[in-house]
């Protein structure tokens, strides 16, 4: 169980740090930075409610650094645009 765990950590570790596109502006980096520490924190203290608590803020991480990252590439996006 701990090693499937791992290794699904790993794989959308390295889908969220992956660089798909163009290089991702400053927005885009901070936001997935921003939303990875934030999510590993909440993640973390719902995780600690059930007893997984590295878990919680492994999906938590994940799952923020995706959002945040999301946001800050449309914030980049539309600075592009404006310029």
């Amino acid at each position: 169980m701990k090693s499937k765990f791992t290794a699904i950590v790993s794989i959308v570790a390295t889908l969220a740090l992956s660089n798909c596109g163009a290089p991702p502006g400053p927005n885009t980096q901070r936001g997935a930075a921003t939303g990875a520490l934030g999510g590993a924190l909440i993640g973390g203290v719902v995780g600690a409610q059930s007893g997984r608590t590295l878990e919680g803020a492994a999906i938590g991480a994940a799952g923020g650094a995706a959002v945040g990252g999301a946001y800050g590439n449309a914030r980049d996006q539309e600075q592009y645009n404006r310029y």
